[in-house]
């Protein structure tokens, strides 16, 4: 039907397949709202065969897509980077007498001009090298149709961790220090790095997104602390920044220095109520404090070392950086969402954001200074891990979206769909299905970009990592766009062009030597999992959820678990180990309403489930006696994931200390203090970074990391399968 043909044509998926065997019709309004989003118009039969026409006719005409792809070192099993560049299908089917030039992205050139007959882009190869880098090319066929497109040359695969390494996950803003202002920071995260690197072998450090946050109130209503939800991706949140490590700081003087030592003192009050009974970080008291003390580190004059590194640093981050800087003095003015802003301000490109970033001049200077003090000391931190014998460090994270009211919204409209946000269809865990009410990007004009943003996006969050996480990885290839006002089950699936996608991920990620981890969990599309691994993403596998689905439905085996992937035991959206052994976590489930069935069955069910892992490691000699103390068997646990073949173990650091709280209850906002959380022992007693390092038991856990090495090598350094168990 027409409507479906033109839905296809965009990418607008009209059923999808929750599970194998079932397929499911998406609902003709929600493709209707998706094609809408995109400035297609179907909203009655006759405006989809106009479209449609339309539609086919630009596709027939063309000569290439917006963006090609190039793949620069042949198929994945392809030893050397030196192979000629397989010959991109769209190349391939240029015809006869088509006149080709590439101009470079280092400013050289290639031509050449097709031959006689089709040429087989399986076997077929480019007559240039291409050098990895985001090129234009432009081609001019004997019947003079002309086209322009982006050439995206990529290595096939991102490299991989070269042998077995372990490493702790950890949320930032949970891990307080006995220096820190109420939340965890970079000074924090060096420090930890610095020790685990050294202390633990550690082989990296992943942390929660470090993306800048919606500024909110302290205490205010609608302030949301969820780093998933945030203004923009593309820099960070100076939130993290340690004030005391600032240069400037030592060359405070007169009232502004006892102006920013009372800060100080506030701030070691703050940092106490946290640490105490029932204490909670409030990440806007902590940006309150902070911001105080960097405006007056913002009138200290930066010496001609500084500023021309300042410099420097505007220069390479040009106008994403003014822009987002200009967001953020305009939100001071007008509030967090610019959808509530003055007319002649909702637009970056206007003549009245011109005139009003003039004025608020020395505001946005601020925050392009905070943005670089932000930067330096990230760089800090990943120096300290890498000096600290981590082959990897730090490990970032990248959520799925950002907030529809907040910097990267406004300074790039024209790249996300109005009156859209993205989430998850029904499942057998969720009937409602979810929205997580973040706007998604639109693939077309991503691809007429030559995916500008998003490559942009990768290298900011590259710059100071040895490896980045990809949450939600499956949405490089489609995403579930649910229409303004519409519950999540009236959505469907939009389709990304993952070829590029990924191509721009692998370019990204071998600028900056790093790896990528995709977080895969839950329902993947079929073949998803296998191309990925394909071009080098590692998938995330977690202990509970590895169980032979396909056969007895019982724990997975050890040495069938993937080797591509971070195994871990836990993650912020799932419950600690000690909850889960215990079963806590299923009471905590049904205390704030999130149960859809009796306590006693799901307890039950639990208890069945936790069960039968305790025997397998039983069984595995990892836990003599088949029962053992709470600290036994978490042990244990991580015995099995090192007997797996993965090449990087993941650490959950609170499960370390035996913390219960999960960081993240999802399904819940006010009933459950989300994000809030600062690391806790066993008995809810918040733990510092300094009694970390000094825990009996954290030491006796990583012990099993120490042993589990083959002789006369480090845990970090042992390889694949030298794990006795």
């Amino acid at each position: 039907m027409p409507l479906s043909r033109l839905a296809a044509s965009y990418g607008v998926a009209t059923s999808y397949s929750p599970s194998p065997g079932r397929t499911v019709r998406a609902a003709d309004a929600a493709v209707i709202a998706a094609l809408a989003a995109l400035d297609v118009d179907a909203s009655s039969p006759e405006a989809v065969r106009s479209a449609l026409a339309a539609r086919e006719a630009q596709l027939a005409a063309r000569l290439l897509p917006p963006t090609v792809v190039a793949w620069t070192d042949g198929p994945p099993s392809a030893a050397t980077t030196a192979a000629p560049t397989a010959l991109p299908p769209p190349l391939a089917a240029l015809p006869p007498g088509t006149r080709v030039r590439v101009e470079l992205a280092d400013g050289g050139t290639e031509e050449w001009t097709t031959g006689q007959g089709g040429a087989d882009p399986g076997t077929a190869r480019l007559p240039v090298r291409l050098p990895p880098g985001a090129h234009r090319i432009r081609a001019r066929g004997a019947d003079g149709r002309e086209a322009l497109a982006h050439l995206i040359a990529a290595p096939r695969r991102i490299r991989t961790p070269g042998r077995r390494t372990h490493g702790l996950l950890v949320q930032l803003y949970s891990l307080l220090s006995r220096r820190s202002w109420g939340m965890g920071d970079l000074g924090d995260l060096a420090e930890l790095a610095d020790w685990s690197g050294r202390a633990l072998d550690a082989g990296f450090l992943q942390v929660n997104p470090l993306h800048a946050a919606v500024p909110g109130v302290p205490g205010g209503p609608g302030s949301d602390p969820s780093p998933y939800r945030p203004s923009s991706r593309r820099f960070p949140d100076p939130v993290h920044l340690r004030v005391e490590a600032v240069p400037e700081f030592a060359y405070l003087r007169g009232e502004a220095r006892d102006r920013v030592e009372a800060l100080c003192d506030r701030a070691a009050r703050l940092r106490e109520s946290v640490l105490g009974p029932g204490g909670l970080i409030d990440r806007d008291a902590v940006w309150a404090l902070k911001r105080e003390a960097l405006e007056l580190l913002h009138e200290v004059p930066l010496g001609p070392g500084r500023r021309a590194a300042y410099h420097a640093f505007l220069a390479d981050q040009g106008p994403a950086l003014e822009d987002h800087a200009t967001w953020s003095a305009l939100a001071e003015t007008y509030g967090p969402d610019w959808h509530s802003w003055p007319a002649a301000v909702r637009d970056p490109a206007s003549r009245g954001t011109a005139r009003a970033r003039r004025e608020l001049m020395h505001r946005v200077d601020f925050h392009c200074r905070l943005a670089w003090l932000t930067d330096t000391q990230l760089a800090a931190a990943q120096r300290a891990a890498r000096e600290a014998g981590m082959d990897i460090g730090l490990v970032h994270d990248l959520a799925v979206g950002v907030h529809p009211g907040g910097a990267d919204t406004w300074a790039q409209q024209r790249y996300f769909a109005p009156r859209t946000t993205v989430g998850a269809p029904p499942d057998a865990f969720n009937a409602r299905g979810q929205d997580w009410g973040l706007p998604p990007w639109r693939p077309d004009r991503l691809a007429e970009s030559g995916y500008a943003p998003y490559r942009a996006l990768l290298r900011g969050l590259l710059r100071h990592a040895g490896a980045l996480r990809i949450d939600h990885v499956m949405g490089l290839f489609r995403l579930w766009w649910v229409p303004e006002g519409r519950d999540p089950t009236e959505g469907t699936y939009v389709h990304y062009d993952a070829e590029a996608m990924l191509a721009v991920l692998a370019l990204e990620a071998h600028r900056a030597d790093a790896l990528v981890i995709g977080e895969d969990l839950g329902t993947v599309e079929p073949g998803v999992r296998e191309t990925l691994r394909e071009h080098g993403v590692l998938g995330t596998s977690v202990l509970w959820f590895e169980r032979d689905w396909a056969g007895t439905g019982r724990p997975l085996a050890a040495e069938d678990w993937r080797a591509d992937c971070v195994a871990t035991a836990t993650t912020h959206d799932l419950p600690p180990t000690a909850a889960r052994l215990t079963g806590e976590h299923v009471r905590l489930r049904h205390d704030v309403g999130l149960l859809t069935r009796p306590l006693a069955q799901e307890q039950s069910e639990d208890r069945r489930d936790v069960r039968e892992w305790l025997d397998l490691l039983s069984r595995l000699g990892m836990l003599p006696g088949g029962t053992g103390s709470e600290e036994d068997e978490i042990r244990a646990v991580h015995r099995f994931l090192l007997a797996t073949p993965a090449r990087m173990i993941g650490i959950w650091l609170p499960d370390a200390v035996g913390d219960r709280r999960p960081q993240n209850l999802p399904g819940t906002w006010d009933q459950y203090p989300n994000w809030r959380l600062p690391v806790a022992d066993a008995t809810g007693r918040p733990v510092t970074l300094e009694d970390l390092a000094a825990s009996p038991r954290l030491h006796a856990f990583m012990a099993v990391f120490r042993q589990e090495a083959a002789p006369g090598e480090s845990a970090r350094t042992a390889p694949p399968g030298a794990h006795p168990v």
